[in-house]
């Protein structure tokens, strides 16, 4: 039983250790991942389509 309140306790001391992001820190993650989701997104559309043209331009 000590073990594990030993656990707890040294659980607690590491979090405490632990900084979070901010709402302004996650907001900015956020908009960046979505700008770079989408602009590579769009990137590989615009290959998608190249090749798709290119392919069936050949044959």
């Amino acid at each position: 039983m000590e073990k594990v309140v030993d656990f707890f306790r040294e659980a607690k001391v590491e979090l405490d250790k632990v900084i979070f992001p901010t709402k302004v820190q996650v907001r900015q993650a956020f908009v960046a991942v979505v700008l770079v989701v989408t602009v590579i997104s769009i990137f590989l559309a615009l290959v998608d389509m190249l090749m798709s043209a290119i392919v069936s331009s050949t044959f």
